[in-house]
């Protein structure tokens, strides 16, 4: 596999022990045509098709209290069979909430911070969180509540990792120029997107550039709403407030992992939504082979970006842009380039070695 992940698995580390918790919309019987199918189903097709152990999921109703907790759209079954294809022995628990998530900005931030809330008390090892909204959107009050829910998780050591947009240098709900949230609160670990190029038949690595679209890129930038944290000091193109992303991965759906949804066949893995639930792997394997939950490893990755060892752990993108095409225009964004960028952050994982370095110096900061 590109991301240096297959020589974990063969080692045993393959994210046993650990709880990945997944917030996803709760899905009705159907809506505007569409059928949504069954997660159990997808994942046994999936685990099927691939080659993998039977997945340990359970689906966690009490925030939406859903009719049919097991309905899943493409979003749920991105994430899940991401988590299992990188961390196989990880349980995956996912959170349904409840579908107005998306009709308003209060219910949004409500939704993340009672699925923060709720990872926390299913006692999880990471939250992977797919959804994001423009920082302009949310009410003070509704930011300092969802700030105080990754309070709660740094506490109890939960690692939070959450999408940086799909839409470039404007937030999926359009200009302006902005960063988005959960994404660019200084508690989480951010996912920026790639286009990957490898090999199809041996996943060997080629190299990697940032994605973009025309309407679609790597969600990055600089927040309006939070100060440079402390561990993104002095870094080449940061400035007074937090940048976005921390890191990236694959979003490009025409190099894409294939996901499998039960009776419909093959369907590319796309968006930062892709590379949010992977990075949440990687951390699962960082905490089994820890022997423990790393929690709020922002510092950490930092730390070992910052070091010697940051070419052998990270694959560098420096190449390619987040500017947009939108309705009502071109919103130019920023360039990748060496070290951190406000496009892919640190870059990729090559988990054989971020890994191990990421437990350890994780480990030894605690």
């Amino acid at each position: 596999m590109a991301y240096g992940v297959a020589p974990l698995l063969s080692r045993g580390i393959d994210g046993s022990g650990q709880t990945v918790v997944l917030p996803e919309l709760a899905e009705p019987p159907s809506s505007h045509g569409v059928i949504y199918t069954d997660i159990r189903q997808d994942l046994a097709a999936f685990d099927s098709r691939f080659g993998l152990p039977p997945a340990t999921l359970r689906v966690v109703n009490s925030i939406a209290g859903s009719k049919s907790p097991y309905l899943a759209g493409t979003e749920e079954m991105e994430d899940t069979e991401m988590v299992h294809a990188i961390a196989p022995g990880a349980a995956l628990d996912v959170v349904p909430v409840p579908q107005d998530a998306e009709s308003s900005s209060a219910d949004f931030a409500a939704a993340i911070t009672k699925a923060i809330q709720g990872g926390v008390a299913l006692h999880a090892a990471v939250i992977s969180i797919s959804a994001s909204g423009g920082e302009h959107l949310l009410t003070r009050a509704e930011v300092a509540g969802m700030n105080a829910a990754l309070e709660q998780a740094r506490e109890q050591h939960v690692t939070v990792v959450a999408s940086s947009g799909d839409t470039g240098a404007i937030s999926d709900n359009g200009p302006p120029r902005q960063v988005s949230l959960p994404g660019s609160d200084p508690l989480v670990l951010a996912a920026g997107g790639t286009t990957l190029d490898a090999t199809w038949a041996t996943g060997t690595y080629h190299g990697e550039m940032a994605w973009n679209e025309g309407a679609q890129a790597s969600g990055g930038g600089y927040s309006s709403l939070f100060p440079r944290p402390a561990y993104q000091d002095g870094l080449a193109r940061i400035g007074a407030t937090r940048g976005v992303p921390d890191v990236a991965a694959n979003a490009d759906s025409a190099t894409a992992m294939a996901l499998d949804i039960s009776g419909g066949g093959l369907y590319p893995a796309q968006g930062t939504s892709a590379a949010t639930p992977l990075w949440a792997g990687v951390i699962a394997l960082a905490d089994q082979q820890a022997g423990n939950p790393l929690g709020f490893i922002n510092p950490a990755l930092y730390a070992i970006a910052r070091g010697p060892a940051y070419h052998q752990a990270f694959h560098d993108v420096v190449t390619g842009d987040n500017s947009v095409i939108w309705p009502t225009g071109v919103y130019t964004g920023y360039t990748a380039g060496p070290g951190w960028d406000p496009v892919t952050g640190w870059g990729s994982p090559d988990a054989q070695y971020l890994v191990p370095l990421l437990a350890h110096t994780a480990r030894s900061r605690a």
